[in-house]
């Protein structure tokens, strides 16, 4: 009984050990769908990512490409190339898909067919485009700013300074 009491401190003692380790940046992540990937969830990537079908992680600061690439918080930074591009936080960089989706605050440039910005403050060219608030440029077939754009839904081009 004494043996498995100090078998199961031990362990508890790694766990708590090794927790600061699991929030390390790691240069690099492959992921087949989350779960499944090298590194965690909660782990940040500055490098590069590749996600075949899903990955998520805190932050990648680098590339990011993939069929579905998901941050969850931070700030990412970099360029993310994928059919889906999610972003529960704060990105800067170019987002190149079919659809975009930030969360946070956007800046840099969104390229697909849908970009969505809680606030963004650059470019955004699609079919559709959708910013809450805007500092810069819409382009696209539907184009909306909720608040400050010079209009709120408009054709082809769009904009708030």
């Amino acid at each position: 009984m004494k043996n498995l009491v100090i078998v199961g401190l031990v362990l508890i003692s790694a766990v708590f050990i090794s927790m600061p380790a699991l929030a390390q940046e790691h240069p690099f992540q492959l992921s087949l769908i989350t779960p499944i990937q090298i590194f965690p969830e909660n782990s940040a990537i500055t490098g590069v990512r590749i996600n075949l079908i899903y990955g998520r992680n805190t932050t990648v600061k680098g590339l990011d490409w993939g069929l579905v690439n998901h941050t969850t918080s931070g700030t990412s930074l970099g360029i993310e190339l994928g059919g889906v591009n999610l972003s529960d936080a704060n990105f800067t960089g170019l987002q190149y898909g079919w659809v975009n989706w930030s969360k946070g605050n956007f800046e840099g440039m969104q390229w697909g067919f849908v970009n969505h910005a809680d606030y963004a403050n650059g470019f955004q060219l699609g079919f559709v485009n959708h910013a809450n608030k805007l500092k810069g440029l819409q382009i696209g077939l539907i184009n909306i700013i909720k608040e400050g754009g010079q209009f709120p839904v408009f054709p082809i081009i769009n904009w708030s300074f």
